[in-house]
């Protein structure tokens, strides 16, 4: 049987195949620790980052339009940070420029990898509290969208439907159902 040092590989060279203003695509010359030899397709992109707003028993979601999927989705407010950014910082900043809410409260609730077959990036979540809307959203040039106040339940019982098909908003969700568990509330 095989113990974990036999599963490792290590990489011997990485050669950049595509570079993109979303992420970069990397060819990487890998070898097991049992001596095998082979090429695999690695993605590096910054990290992503969720939000997980919660206003008088709702969510704050947005609603946007997803170019790969082709299709409107509502999901909680996130984006990517920014080079050495700080994860609280980006989910801060992304949840006041896209819905317009200040949080008096953020807590981290974790982070994974988001694909680690694919992507070398981590995905972070943040649950924000006492919010405060300012009535203004702060949106990025390309960037239309809307924010929505959404029961929890409803987002519980349809994640998975095409409104709400975004798969790290599963993610998002299990560590917000954690959260509660610590915390007594469910």
């Amino acid at each position: 049987m095989m113990d974990n040092n036999d599963l490792t590989w290590s990489i011997l060279s990485s050669t950049p195949l595509l570079h993109t203003p979303v992420y970069d695509v990397l060819e990487q010359e890998e070898e097991s620790a049992t001596g095998i030899r082979g090429r695999y397709v690695a993605i590096q992109a910054p990290d992503w980052v969720m939000t997980i707003p919660v206003w008088n028993d709702r969510f704050v979601m947005v609603r946007q339009w997803r170019h790969s999927s082709e299709q409107l989705t509502l999901e909680f407010p996130g984006g990517v940070a920014d080079p050495a950014e700080d994860p609280a910082v980006t989910a801060v900043r992304e949840l006041y420029e896209e819905t317009g809410f200040r949080a008096g409260k953020l807590i981290c609730l974790g982070s994974c990898s988001p694909n680690p077959a694919l992507f070398k990036n981590r995905f972070h979540c943040f649950l924000a509290t006492e919010l405060t809307p300012t009535g203004t959203q702060h949106l990025d040039a390309d960037e239309l969208l809307r924010y929505e106040l959404v029961p929890t339940g409803r987002v519980l019982e349809e994640f998975g439907s095409p409104e709400f098909s975004h798969g790290l908003m599963g993610t998002a969700l299990a560590f917000y159902w954690r959260h509660l568990r610590k915390e007594g509330s469910v």
